[in-house]
């Protein structure tokens, strides 16, 4: 149903008003993108899925250790994401810096046969997929803004998101059936979700369009992004206070391994259901990513996030409440898949209309890279309180941050943010 609009970004014709708007589609490259997307979780999420098992429980990595590791897997690589940024600016190929991260997570998944048991092996080999991660994640962003009209980012990145969930959700259920049918085997698992990442690597060279049509630049076509130009987002008001506050709320996210781990050593479940909690999660993202985008287009994307780091709060203090058994597990993912849908593609529509047009993917990656330093320490925070403390204080003091993060970023965002976001009539 896609097809028709795979050329152009979502127009108007004329004649048409509001409600024709709201009920336009999403351009045919934030379909192809999405399809990428759905792909490559798939691949991402069945390591993803067995990766806390194999490090805890197969190789008896502490909390601190497994809470570096963590933190390596999205943080490490962080400041390449503005380098890759950058130069997707620079040189205006948005496609193919996207194509060589795509690229370098696909190799990383044969990369965890090779590294066995070794600990700092594994490390690296995260630290790759992670570095693929960080320099496609902002050229993607980047064309989905410049394929979409400004008052429609948040149900673009609602769709993009819910496709993307789908392979979230499909992920851990294909490393379920592979270890049933192999039995405790990560080997194959790593070796059918490098296959699945090639695929997507395929779609992306064949159905993604480089330079959508109507893009926006702000500046003449022949000039050339600079590296001054660029570090000069960071003297504005509203693209420094995107920073700052993606940084904050990355301070109090923990990583998925946690939560989890936490579920499954509160209910003492079996290892071969380990995977599974992913899928919950999953379940919950892909009902509400595109809903929650157009509710953010239509009150505010800002709400929304907040909202969405609420649903984190709530999810911590479960994990350390009363409640047990399939209610506790039920409400756990529910509310941790409301996190992920709030506020995973609408803080980077929230940002959208702040930053230039030509500076678009390079204001991304900051904002992207502020989230993973920040998580980087409060993997290893986390860790380390859960070594000295016990799982149950550590999740409290979680929660407490979240709490305070939320203040902080209120205080940051709300004024000029609601100066810049405009909502969809009615």
């Amino acid at each position: 149903m896609y097809l028709s609009t795979v050329s152009r970004p979502v127009t108007d014709p004329p004649g048409s008003g509001p409600r024709r708007r709201r009920l336009a589609l999403v351009s045919g490259n934030v379909v192809a993108l999405g399809t990428v997307s759905l792909i490559t979780d798939v691949s991402a999420e069945m390591v993803a899925a067995v990766l806390p098992l194999y490090l805890v429980l197969g190789l008896q990595l502490s909390p601190l250790a497994f809470g570096v590791l963590d933190g390596v897997h999205t943080g490490a690589t962080a400041l390449l994401r503005v380098v890759g940024g950058f130069t997707a600016d620079r040189f205006r190929r948005r496609k193919l810096i996207a194509g060589v991260g795509y690229t370098l997570s696909a190799v990383a998944k044969l990369g965890l046969l090779l590294a066995g048991r070794s600990i700092p092996a594994i490390g690296a080999v995260i630290a790759v997929d992670r570095l693929g991660k960080g320099v496609r994640s902002a050229p993607r962003d980047a064309l989905i803004t410049l394929s979409t009209p400004p008052e429609a980012l948040g149900r673009a990145f609602g769709v993009h998101r819910a496709m993307d969930s789908v392979g979230a959700f499909l992920g851990p259920l294909v490393a379920f059936a592979v270890l049933l049918v192999v039995g405790q085997s990560y080997d194959a698992v790593f070796v059918t979700s490098f296959c699945i990442a090639a695929l997507a690597v395929v779609v992306l060279v064949l159905f993604v369009r480089e330079r959508p049509t109507g893009e926006p630049v702000d500046g003449p076509n022949d000039s050339t992004v600079s590296v001054r130009e660029a570090a000069g987002l960071l003297r504005g008001g509203p693209a420094r206070r995107l920073v700052l506050a993606a940084a904050m709320l990355g301070l109090a996210t923990i990583g998925d391994g946690f939560v989890y781990l936490l579920l499954q050593r509160r209910e003492d479940l079996g290892l071969r259901w380990f995977p599974l909690l992913a899928v919950g999660t999953s379940l919950a993202y892909l009902v509400l990513a595109a809903p929650l985008g157009v509710l953010a287009d239509r009150i505010g994307r800002l709400p929304v996030v907040v909202g969405g780091y609420t649903a984190l709060g709530a999810t911590y203090l479960l994990l350390a409440g009363p409640i047990d058994g399939w209610p506790l597990i039920a409400l756990t993912l529910a509310l941790y898949g409301v996190f992920y849908a709030a506020t995973d593609g609408v803080l980077i529509a929230l940002a959208g209309p702040v930053l230039p047009a030509r500076l678009r993917t390079t204001g991304i990656a900051l904002v992207q890279t502020g989230q993973a330093l920040a998580y980087l320490v409060s993997s290893v925070l986390f860790g380390l309180a859960w070594q000295a403390w016990g799982p149950e204080t550590a999740i409290r003091a979680a929660a407490v941050a979240v709490a305070v993060v939320l203040v902080g970023t209120l205080l940051l965002l709300a004024a000029p943010i609601r100066l810049t976001t405009r909502k969809v009539p009615r």
